[in-house]
């Protein structure tokens, strides 16, 4: 029985050195989206480094991050279409995870096609049941498009709704019409344009607001407690003209590979 004791206290000391480890090591995440490559260097949860690269030459500034950094493990996640160059450069590093609809995550996913739902998307659920277990989550990704993903209490994914971003809305103004002008995002809340440019920006900005509100207010009258988790791109201009309470959080999705590299880790 004396043995059997310090068995346990030694094996409790080797797990406590082990989880010391972990926390220690740094993790590589990378985020290949529609229009830019987000690289995000973990040390446990905490992010030690982030960088945001939007042209094609990103070979030597990735380079420099695994020279500057020690990094055991990566995840890559890809919806656009570096992902098999990228994981080929990666492959000189390191064993590198690409995140597939096969790939182990911490929920169940229900969605009727698997294989077609995004990369991006099982992040921001996996990041969902990480950091918001047991609860009814609606996390809204503001990107090149807008994604609506639910999660419930059980820890299974529902599905969602996929729209079109702010940027892509302007372009198609411009695109699909033959006198009105291409416009950028602009700071603006103005509900009544006064000439073609300012309603423009009213359409754009205003009519994404309120249809983000609407399937708010749809999501809550049929889910009890319901947690709104708003992320991506357009993130913080758009959280500034909500009236629902939301959690805003820009970096939820990198967070989600995190804790997907995390989870298979442990397994």
């Amino acid at each position: 029985m004396y043995f059997l004791d310090i068995s346990k206290l030694f094996l409790k000391k080797c797990i406590c050195i082990f989880d010391a480890l972990e926390i220690n090591m740094k993790y590589l995440i990378i985020d290949a989206g529609n229009t830019r490559i987000k690289v995000v260097v973990f040390e446990g949860d905490n992010i030690f480094l982030k960088c945001v690269f939007e042209e094609i030459n990103y070979f030597e500034k990735i380079k420099k991050i695994f020279s500057e950094n020690e990094i055991s493990k990566i995840i890559l996640a890809s919806v656009g279409k570096l992902g098999k160059d990228l994981e080929n450069l990666l492959k000189e590093f390191q064993n590198v995870l690409v995140l597939t609809h096969e790939t182990h995550v911490p929920f169940v996913n229900l969605y009727k096609s698997p294989r077609t739902l995004g990369v991006d998307r099982i992040a921001l659920v996996s990041a969902a049941a990480m950091q918001y277990p047991n609860k009814n989550v609606l996390v809204i990704d503001a990107g090149t498009c807008v994604t609506f993903d639910f999660k419930n209490s059980k820890e299974a994914y529902i599905g969602g709704a996929i729209s079109p971003g702010l940027k892509m809305r302007y372009n198609a103004l411009n695109a699909f019409t033959e006198k009105l002008p291409q416009l950028s995002l602009t700071d603006t809340e103005e509900l009544i344009g006064f000439d073609t440019e300012t309603s423009m920006h009213s359409g754009v900005v205003n009519g994404l607001v309120c249809e983000m509100e609407g399937v708010i207010h749809r999501y809550r009258s049929k889910f009890s407690d319901l947690t709104i988790v708003l992320t991506g791109g357009d993130a913080y201009y758009l959280s500034k003209r909500f009236k629902n309470s939301i959690f805003a959080n820009p970096n939820f999705l990198v967070e989600g590979l995190n804790a997907i590299l995390i989870y298979n880790t442990k397994e």
